[in-house]
């Protein structure tokens, strides 16, 4: 269960009006703004960046295990020590990794992911990010969804907004950022249950 109350709020409706506002074209029931799927564009925006920071020289992540070198988001493919990139490259690797290797995932295990809201796929693409695609599909939030579509029900997406806050550990243990992150939020940054409720009303 989540810490905190999950409700939507001003910021986030306003973070989805924004993206919804960007000029788009539909292919194959897809909204893609600059080749960019509209839920990628949302996440890596408003959800990833601001989370997991943008850092533009390679570093060596050592909580990892085996620690990798790391770059911008959180990106750890094809790094190589001494890389460095600008805020435009960094914002390119995130959301062609997120629209080629995690969205694809998701589509792949949550049937209909593309007719889903706007702001539930963005939790979701975040969610897949932070914790990998794999337990992003085998999650409870992925679960809450493809248990309805296959009884032929419409969806709580509260419901799956609400379990996706369970991935808040590390260790074993709650880390108070990953609550924040997957709740909601901070002063600054907004959270992606917040995000996702708020386009579900």
């Amino acid at each position: 269960m989540p810490m905190n109350k999950i409700r939507p709020t001003g910021r986030a409706g306003k973070a989805i009006a924004a993206v919804m506002a960007m000029v788009a074209v539909t292919i194959g029931g897809v909204r893609y703004i600059n080749g960019t799927p509209d839920d990628v564009v949302l996440a890596s925006d408003y959800l990833v960046v601001p989370w997991e920071g943008e850092v533009l020289k390679a570093y060596l992540d050592r909580i990892a295990r085996p620690p990798v070198w790391t770059i911008c988001a959180g990106d750890t493919q094809n790094v190589k020590p001494g890389m460095v990139e600008t805020p435009a490259g960094c914002k390119a690797r995130l959301q062609r990794r997120m629209t080629k290797e995690f969205r694809p995932a998701l589509v792949k295990c949550i049937p209909g992911f593309n007719k889903q809201p706007l702001s539930w796929r963005a939790m979701m693409d975040s969610l897949a990010w932070n914790i990998g695609s794999k337990a992003a599909c085998n999650s409870s939030a992925a679960g809450v969804i493809n248990t309805a579509v296959e009884k032929g029900k419409t969806p709580d997406y509260g419901a799956s907004c609400r379990a996706a806050t369970a991935y808040n550990k590390a260790g074993g243990h709650v880390i108070i950022g990953l609550a924040k992150r997957r709740e909601m939020g901070d002063a600054s940054r907004i959270g992606e249950a917040e995000l996702c409720v708020s386009g579900i009303d």
